[in-house]
């Protein structure tokens, strides 16, 4: 059985559009891992675009919350806590309370201490306002953000 040289071509074409597919993934994850802190917001971008339900973080930074340097609530802040447990206070999912970034302004604590304190004492604003202890998981301190000069910034998101 003779073959013409140019089936063969034909034939491997498909291997050149697999190969392009496959260095688009490439492509879109190294774009993801370079965005750093924009990373959640294109990714819940993406989810959307396939269909998919986008979980919407509140960020507030904690110098709108707290006295700088301290992990004590303002009256302000207790307000803007009352608001966002009353926008969850009707869901069943889990909250998921984190923190990006440290605060310059520290006295007491260090940098570790007072991103700790603030992210319980905001778990403890929203229980106070009526979010089950069992809803609120605490997530973790990510420091690495924290040289875009905004301080801390505390996430409240619906978990999973």
């Amino acid at each position: 059985m003779n073959i013409p040289a140019s089936s063969g071509v034909r034939r491997s074409r498909w291997a050149l559009s697999f190969a392009d597919l496959l260095l688009l993934l490439l492509g879109f994850f190294v774009m993801l891992q370079a965005s750093g802190q924009r990373r959640d917001a294109m990714l819940a971008q993406v989810r959307q675009q396939f269909g998919g339900h986008v979980r919407q973080a509140m960020e507030i930074r904690a110098a709108e919350l707290f006295l700088p340097g301290e992990a004590l609530l303002t009256g302000e802040g207790r307000k803007r806590l009352k608001i966002v447990a009353n926008r969850y206070a009707g869901g069943r999912e889990r909250l998921e309370v984190s923190s990006r970034g440290t605060d310059g302004a520290r006295q007491r604590f260090d940098g570790w201490d007072l991103s700790a304190a603030r992210l319980g004492a905001v778990a403890r604003a929203l229980k106070a306002e009526g979010i089950g202890g069992e809803r609120l998981v605490l997530r973790g301190l990510d420091q690495l953000d924290g040289d875009s000069g905004k301080g801390q910034v505390i996430l409240i998101a619906p978990g999973r």
